[in-house]
């Protein structure tokens, strides 16, 4: 495989990137070592290029995609949420090119932002999150982008910059000793909760198989019903006990505080794949009511994500479409804040939409597809908005 040799596409060559793709793109490991500095150990051995240097603890989150790991190249220092998909391979009708993507030096990526090859980003920038990344025109340095289109920012905030007081001060090795060593019992904590499940799983099928000579195929019906709701119910309770049963609070703190650190062991611990079973069925709002969140009566929620389940707050018949993400924290440069989100009686969240924290949506107020609801905003009642960020039209 040549970087910028056009291929055609379905051939051997097509084949080969696609295994590629697929074998390194793991969704266990980045959640696994993600959100600790194992991460860019992980990344440089199948083939990314990252330095080790200036180690910051949480150089990359715990969901990042490619097409290639041996064209993706990354700065020293930069900081990059969950969510960044590194754009390797163009494709056409009938052909395809792998290319270089690289991202600069001591930057910040927020979430699900597209990263494509021909970007015009360079070092000491902070792309916020769902951002348009431009291809054209000069390089941009020392700046912040927001929106899609996108437009400049100031790149860092005074708000944030207190909040960085550990970074570069005389105790940041000692504090980052400290988060690596809770980020080792939290990867522990992790792995022995799936074993666990695991085998729990094992010993029920064996029970059931007892069964089976006896009830035939209902000692099948049984072992699933029983599998789904011991599911439920042990993830429940392994995402309440990572923080110790209590509540989740409003919080600014930096990514070296204790606070955080018990944080980040709140989002390990809360598996998600098994959600997406009970996607737009009525058992999902009973589920949200059991991990945290506040829901009224006859939700229909088709397949949303919501990492901070205790500060988020639905009314009733409310709609919320697929992959939609109700995130009620930030972490731009290191700096970590948190709020409740508030969506009213009736209202509609559309796909691929994200609502940052510190949201109020008023009753039957409608966000539109693939928009953007941004941090403090108030959403009047029977209003609708769209974009990104999300304005009224």
């Amino acid at each position: 495989m040549k970087e910028g040799r056009t291929y055609p596409l379905y051939g051997f060559h097509f084949l080969l990137s696609q295994s590629i793709s697929r074998r390194s793109n793991s969704y266990f490991f980045n959640l696994l070592l993600g959100d600790s500095s194992y991460i860019i150990y992980y990344l440089r051995a199948i083939g990314f290029k990252i330095s080790l240097k200036d180690q910051t603890g949480s150089n990359f989150g715990a969901a990042q995609k490619h097409d290639t790991p041996f064209l993706c190249e990354i700065g020293k220092g930069t900081l990059i949420s969950d969510g960044i998909s590194l754009m390797n391979a163009d494709v056409s009708r009938t052909s395809f090119r792998l290319r270089k993507v690289s991202v600069g030096a001591n930057s910040f990526i927020g979430n699900n932002v597209f990263y494509p090859a021909d970007s015009t980003v360079g070092e000491n920038c902070l792309l916020g999150t769902k951002v348009m990344v431009p291809v054209g025109g000069p390089e941009m340095k020392n700046v912040g982008l927001l929106g899609s289109p996108s437009f400049e920012i100031p790149r860092s905030v005074v708000r944030d910059k207190q909040l960085e007081h550990y970074r570069g001060g005389p105790t940041f090795k000692d504090r980052l000793f400290r988060k690596n060593i809770s980020n080792t019992v939290t990867i522990i904590l992790f792995l022995a909760s799936q074993w666990f499940f695991v085998h729990l799983v094992t010993l029920l099928g064996m029970i059931e198989m007892r069964q089976y000579h006896e009830s035939g195929w209902t000692a099948l019906l049984d072992f699933t019903l029983t599998v789904l709701i011991m599911t439920v119910a042990y993830y429940a309770l392994c995402e309440r006990a990572s923080i110790g049963f209590g509540k989740i609070r409003p919080q600014s703190c930096s990514i070296y505080d204790d606070y955080y650190w018990k944080h980040e062991r709140y989002w390990k611990l809360s598996e998600i794949l098994y959600l997406e079973l009970f996607a737009g069925t009525p058992f999902k709002g009973l589920i949200w009511r059991l991990l945290g969140v506040k829901v009224g009566r006859k939700l229909f929620d088709d397949g949303a994500s919501i990492p901070e389940k205790m500060l988020v707050s639905i009314g009733d018949h409310c709609t919320i479409n697929q992959a939609v993400t109700l995130q009620g924290h930030s972490l731009e440069d290191g700096a970590f804040k948190s709020d409740h989100i508030r969506i009213g009686n009736g209202c509609t969240v559309g796909r691929n939409s994200y609502v940052h924290y510190g949201v109020v949506m008023d009753d039957n107020a409608t966000l539109e597809s693939d928009s953007f609801l941004m941090k403090g905003e108030h959403q009047p009642a029977n209003s609708t908005w769209r974009g990104n960020p999300a304005r009224e039209i």
